[in-house]
């Protein structure tokens, strides 16, 4: 398959972001995932095992179906879109079937609020597969 654009792949660690609390741990245990709209975004959360959380564009970038929606497959991080059972590895953002990778946002635990980096660049912060 081809490759979707890798352009906006992930917030600019010099860029200004404005952190959001997004919920709680006591939402997001260890193992879930969780959509989550941020400053009007729709934003994915995934408490993986072992305790990272990590934060991605809650929208597949083939037809903007919730990601959370999904099958997801905590041993193996890999989330199943609900579309086109398009494959997504949220350790790393990275797309599985097809390749490619999704818009990965800043994110950190401040006691017990999950807080989401949203950049204030005024830019788009997901990736879509390319229009043919």
């Amino acid at each position: 398959m081809r490759e979707m654009a890798q352009k906006h792949a992930s917030v600019d660690a010099s860029a200004d972001v404005k952190w959001v609390a997004a919920t709680t741990l006591d939402e997001l245990w260890e193992g879930e995932i969780l959509d989550v709209e941020v400053e009007g975004e729709p934003v994915l959360l995934a408490h993986l095992p072992g305790g990272e959380l990590h934060a991605y564009q809650g929208i597949c970038p083939h037809q903007e179906i919730l990601l959370a929606d999904g099958d997801w497959n905590e041993d193996r991080g890999v989330l199943l879109c609900a579309g086109h059972n398009w494959e997504f590895d949220l350790r790393k953002g990275a797309g599985i079937n097809p390749t490619g990778c999704l818009y990965r946002y800043p994110v950190r635990a401040e006691g017990d609020s999950v807080q989401v980096g949203i950049p204030q660049d005024g830019g788009r912060h997901y990736n879509r597969w390319p229009a043919t």
